[in-house]
């Protein structure tokens, strides 16, 4: 069998409504030598029937259907495990892809072969009644990247954008990714944070690295569906260990730590003026006392005082309040700024949205 050169995994749970149109987009390609792995993680909708109808039509396209669900960082898993291209890309079974990317990818690596391609991403946001409600596009500049030096240099950039943690904005070396042996993290312990740390693993010492200044990848926030959306009461743990992890890798790297800690300062304010504003969530069920006591201990943290003093906010003007605030470790001024926070984000969703996706 002739090997593809490029593999595609697409984890699909309970995805009838966009699955079909996932899958088209990957099979407009302009670049055909592909293949398509959809992993049913034991669906209870009409998903796999679907996958199978595709999979009947199309000799390119294998459906894996999993007895027992799993949740989607072992669909991924699998699908690295049974990938037979050259190099890797990970698909959500809710977005599209434009008809192009394939080919960009392609043509990049015949210039420079690198472990690791990276292009931009439109984000939709869809309110719960499905309507587009806005659009937002997030691209690098473009580099063909071939030193450790020059790929280590980008990546807390690439961060910053917001653009590191995502695993289907990125084309992987699929024969380094098993070289090196590594997996996602069961989402259900590293909820949010799954994604990053497996591209931290992927990165740590890869020598080349393409950044392509295009946004072919569409990626759909539906309000109604979002893990976002989800409460989740570990949420501030989960995130102090994301950026605790990239702040151990700029130090593996020993480069520019000034601007290590500016931006992962900032990075590390969002998350926490983040998990202030979820406190109030009535699911939190955490006292005014319990709040403050929170907050406190937050200020105490050696990582906060190792890396907020010197955060910075370039774009976002939410952020350079919040930045302010928590340099003042001054627990009331914060408190109130989170619930202010909190009470746009429940009585005007839309628009706390754009704010946040602004910053």
């Amino acid at each position: 069998m002739n090997r593809p050169f490029f593999s595609v995994v697409m984890p699909a749970y309970q995805a009838e409504k966009y699955l079909g149109t996932a899958i088209e987009s990957i099979r407009r390609q302009s670049f055909e030598d592909w293949e398509l792995l959809i992993i049913d993680d034991c669906s209870s909708d009409k998903t796999f029937e679907i996958a199978s109808d595709y999979e009947k039509k199309d000799s390119r396209i294998r459906v894996i259907h999993r007895e027992k669900n799993a949740g989607v960082s072992e669909a991924r898993n699998l699908g690295i495990t049974m990938a037979q291209g050259k190099y890797l890309w990970f698909v959500d079974a809710d977005d599209t892809v434009e008809e192009t990317i394939l080919s960009r990818v392609y043509d990049s690596l015949q210039e420079n072969p690198a472990k690791l391609v990276v292009f931009g991403l439109v984000e939709e946001y869809y309110s719960q009644d499905g309507k587009l409600e806005y659009k937002n596009t997030r691209k690098p500049p473009r580099m063909l990247l071939n030193t450790e030096r020059d790929v280590r240099k980008q990546i807390i950039l690439l961060e910053q954008q917001t653009l590191y943690g995502y695993p289907w904005n990125k084309v992987y070396d699929l024969i380094y990714m098993k070289n090196l042996g590594i997996r996602f993290e069961d989402y259900r312990k590293a909820k949010f944070i799954e994604d990053i740390l497996f591209n931290i693993q992927f990165c740590m010492d890869i020598d080349s690295m393409n950044l392509l200044s295009a946004a072919p990848y569409h990626y759909a926030k539906r309000a109604n569906e979002s893990l976002t959306n989800e409460f989740v009461p570990e949420y501030y743990r989960l995130h102090r260990r994301r950026i605790e992890t990239l702040w151990k890798q700029q130090k593996y790297w020993k480069i520019d730590m000034q601007r290590s800690r500016k931006i992962l300062g900032g990075l590390f304010c969002r998350y926490i003026l983040s998990a202030l504003e979820r406190n109030y969530d009535k699911r939190a069920d955490i006292s005014f006392l319990e709040r403050r006591r929170f907050c406190r201990q937050i200020f105490a943290d050696p990582l906060f005082l190792e890396l907020v003093p010197y955060g910075k906010a370039e774009d976002s003007r939410m952020l350079k309040i919040a930045l302010k605030l928590m340099q003042t470790k001054n627990v009331t001024l914060n408190l109130l700024f989170a619930f202010c926070i909190h009470l746009v984000r429940s009585k005007l969703p839309v628009i706390y949205s754009k704010v946040k996706s602004g910053r």
